[in-house]
């Protein structure tokens, strides 16, 4: 097949995106009050339901934006709690905990947006020459 001129998303998937952007935020910020109150459950917690976003959120689309869309939500989220506030006040101590979330939330973004359906060469499936 050659290859065909992009087009913009249609109004459905355009808003999936955006939704999952914002969906994205609100996990990261659930993700960060759960894992500085229960230090090791609620590290898993917010990194499981951080993974089951991106992954969710790539099938849901059947593409690998569907996983870039909540991804980047997150990472702006957190990238933004983690600064402090001119009152001395912020979201993530200097902890192992807040390190292992961060770093940990970003290297689950980048295996799931790699992982999740995307467009394969051949029209969609994989197939053995014989």
């Amino acid at each position: 097949m050659p290859v065909q001129p992009l087009r913009p998303p249609s109004a459905g998937r355009a808003a999936a995106h955006i939704g999952l952007f914002v969906l994205g935020g609100v996990v990261a910020l659930a993700g960060a009050l759960v894992q500085a109150a229960w230090f090791p459950g609620g590290l898993l917690l917010g990194l499981v339901g951080a993974a089951g976003l991106f992954l969710g959120g790539s099938y849901a689309t059947r593409s690998r934006g569907g996983a870039v869309a909540p991804a980047a939500g997150w990472i702006i989220t957190v990238v933004l709690l983690t600064t402090a506030r001119p009152e001395g006040d912020f979201l993530f101590g200097a902890g192992a905990g807040s390190y292992l979330f961060l770093l940990g939330g970003m290297a689950l973004a980048v295996i799931c947006a790699t992982l999740g359906p995307g467009r394969r060469p051949g029209g969609g499936s994989a197939r053995l020459a014989k």
